[in-house]
């Protein structure tokens, strides 16, 4: 697997940086002389004054789960009525809370998603913030400080209540306090998004929580994606490299905020935020290494400000982001295990934060491409950039053909990303909305 990882590398950098700027403008024509089927694309809001939305989950009959970071879990019939199923500790009007959940700096409820046999067990699985499992670890930012978690609800029938609630996962790691870095608040980096994969099986996106040693630690979950049993247990084939957690899939991340899977093939892609430079794109490979090392002292950095060399150097300084990207690269090849990213954003950092792969031939000629989401982050002249790119992964998932801006009319932060089974794209984004998003093929 390293040699293959190592074979690749540099031809997919050659052809990122080639594709990079490649960009497919609605209304363009294929090299028959015909026109492309382009389709009409449509964002209608079915929620406003919403609490940051963070993420959705869709079922068949239309009905939406949906988190706010701050408040909690709620499900919207396909009437349109809402119900406050579970909430934060101290939100009022939910059907029943979470007396350890909380919700401080950018941790809080996240990702949601629904067991595959919902219908008959009514399980769905959210992602949160807890100070249930801190234990004694959590006096410093440099101590473990397990505090995010993966809870297993079970709903009733009616899908109006709450009747259990199992914690499956319960240590992977939390900031407990503010430090001398750039948006260094309690509860930074925690990844959150939560995708069921092929087989069934629970995908869990993380972050390093501003730990230098986070991502390159075989015995710390943050920094990591996990691929786990519904139950909380490592899936049978996952490989991480020896000495690793076995729930592993890959390590060596930065801040995952967006996964999905392929329909072609099944394969794993993430969408994660770079550090004012290089947000990624990547397809991952079984126990492979994201690159990110923030470590200090090591990759020939020297000491850095509470150990973490993320935004190094001059960090609250603007400065050239090819610069910052020498000293600590999101994907560093000194590791002979690099996942290549398949697209960087051209050496800048925005904030991709979630991924959908677009389904349906509604779609037309975007059918099959990678949806992500730009939350938009302006600093030291970095262009804003708040947009949905979607993205055309060649085969081989090393390079991209061509990245079309979608169309919507608006610019938001857009913070989630989810496509239903009736082949629209749900979309939340920061400032209190969700939308669907309809696509109508012109042929």
């Amino acid at each position: 697997m390293k040699q293959l990882i190592r074979n690749s590398l540099v031809g997919s950098l050659a052809s990122a940086l080639v594709v990079a700027s490649s960009v497919a403008f609605a209304g363009s024509h294929g090299g028959n002389g015909e026109r492309m089927d382009v389709p009409k694309i449509e964002a209608t809001p079915i929620l406003e004054g919403l609490n940051a939305p963070w993420d959705m989950a869709v079922l068949q009959d239309g009905a939406m789960f949906f988190t706010e970071k701050c408040h909690g879990l709620s499900v919207r019939s396909p009437g349109g009525d809402v119900t406050r199923l579970y909430g934060m500790n101290g939100v009022d009007g939910y059907q029943s809370a979470g007396s350890d959940l909380f919700c401080e700096g950018q941790a809080g409820m996240m990702g949601v998603a629904v067991d595959r046999d919902f219908d008959s067990n009514r399980r769905l699985y959210v992602a949160s913030t807890s100070n249930k499992y801190h234990g004694d670890g959590c006096q410093t930012n440099f101590d473990r400080c397990d505090g995010n978690i993966v809870m297993r609800l079970t709903l009733g029938d009616d899908m109006k209540t709450v009747v259990d609630r199992t914690d499956i996962v319960t240590d992977i790691q939390y900031k407990p306090f503010a430090s001398d870095q750039p948006f260094g608040g309690p509860g930074a980096h925690n990844g959150g998004r939560l995708r069921v994969g092929p087989g069934g099986y629970l995908w869990i996106a993380g972050g390093d929580r501003h730990k230098g040693t986070c991502p390159q630690d075989p015995s710390l979950l943050c920094g990591k994606i996990l691929r786990v049993d519904t139950d909380g247990n490592a899936h049978p084939d996952n490989n991480p490299p020896a000495g690793f957690d076995q729930r592993i899939y890959t390590y060596g991340h930065r801040n995952v905020q967006g996964i999905d899977f392929r329909p072609s093939d099944g394969k794993a892609f993430t969408a994660e935020h770079g550090p004012w430079h290089n947000d990624e794109i990547t397809a991952l490979v079984n126990g492979g290494n994201g690159g990110w090392d923030p470590a200090e002292m090591t990759g020939g950095r020297g000491a850095c400000p509470d150990k973490y060399c993320g935004y190094e150097p001059e960090q609250m300084d603007g400065m050239d982001p090819a610069v910052r990207a020498a000293y600590t690269p999101m994907s560093d090849t000194r590791f002979d295990d690099l996942m290549p990213p398949t697209w960087n954003n051209n050496g800048w950092s925005q904030g991709t934060s979630s991924a959908a792969f677009l389904k349906g031939d509604n779609w037309g000629v975007y059918e099959g491409r990678l949806a992500t989401g730009v939350l938009g982050i302006g600093f030291g002249g970095t262009p804003i950039g708040q947009r949905i790119d979607m993205v055309s992964v060649t085969p081989d998932g090393l390079g991209v053909n061509t990245i079309t801006r979608m169309p919507l009319g608006f610019s938001k932060r857009f913070r989630g990303l989810f496509m239903a089974p009736d082949n629209a794209l749900y979309v939340a984004v920061d400032e209190g909305e969700i939308y669907r998003v309809t696509a109508t093929s012109m042929k």
